[in-house]
């Protein structure tokens, strides 16, 4: 290694200009000393009291006018488009019952049709436990609760008429 040459110089190849190609343009030289606008030759002067801010060009803080040129009373249309915000809920607390494991009982051993459709609407009321809306949660648990009683009746009814059948034809 060379003493005289430091370890962070350039190679001796190196020409210290960029390539032109695909490059941007050069940054504005620098100035050690740089010139400041005097105070009130570039500046408007400050209004007392607690007026509105100054308006610059018709059009309220960088806000263009609007591009079709319509204007109101001699002034430029401003649109100022508002950010959207959307207000989202998170699970309840205290979540409603959904009934689920009834609803797979019933499906599987009481009343299949029953069982389906008390099985969708615990679905529905697990769904909507999880989004927040208690409303829409407490009505479908109701609507899973009565379909897996009626499903369960449903199906007591016909195992006791298919007992007492059997009873009665074992008595002939």
């Amino acid at each position: 290694m060379d003493p005289n040459k430091s370890a962070s110089a350039p190679p001796t190849d190196w020409s210290g200009e960029k390539s032109s190609m695909g490059q941007s343009p050069p940054p504005p030289p620098y100035h050690d000393n740089p010139v400041y606008p005097q105070p009130g030759q570039a500046y408007p002067p400050q209004g007392q009291g607690y007026g509105s801010p100054p308006q610059y060009g018709g059009a309220p803080y960088g806000q263009q006018p609007y591009p079709g040129g319509q204007q109101y009373q001699g002034q430029p249309v401003a649109v100022a488009v508002q950010p959207t915000v959307y207000v989202t809920q998170g699970p309840l607390a205290n979540p409603v019952n959904d009934y689920l494991g009834y609803s797979i009982f019933t499906m599987l051993c009481c009343c299949l049709p029953l069982g389906i459709a008390a099985l969708i609407y615990s679905i529905s009321t697990r769904e909507a436990n999880h989004i927040g809306d208690r409303p829409r949660a407490e009505e479908n648990s109701k609507t899973a609760r009565r379909l897996n009683h009626a499903g369960l009746g449903v199906g007591i009814g016909l195992f006791i008429l298919t007992v007492v059948y059997y009873a009665v034809m074992m008595s002939r």
